[in-house]
């Protein structure tokens, strides 16, 4: 299995997000749609690399 180190950017509030994972769309998208975790916060993410 793959797995990818990725980076999302919240330009509203201007956070960096690093994460570990083997499935990217789904985790980006989980990022930017799950009713919880750290990263509801910062939203929208924007994944700018992997």
């Amino acid at each position: 299995m793959t797995y990818h180190v990725y980076v999302l950017h919240s330009e509203k509030f201007d956070k960096i997000y690093v994460g570990m994972t083997s499935d990217l769309e789904r985790r980006v998208f989980a990022h930017n749609n799950l009713p919880k975790g750290w990263t509801k916060s910062f939203r929208p993410w924007k994944l700018i690399g992997y």
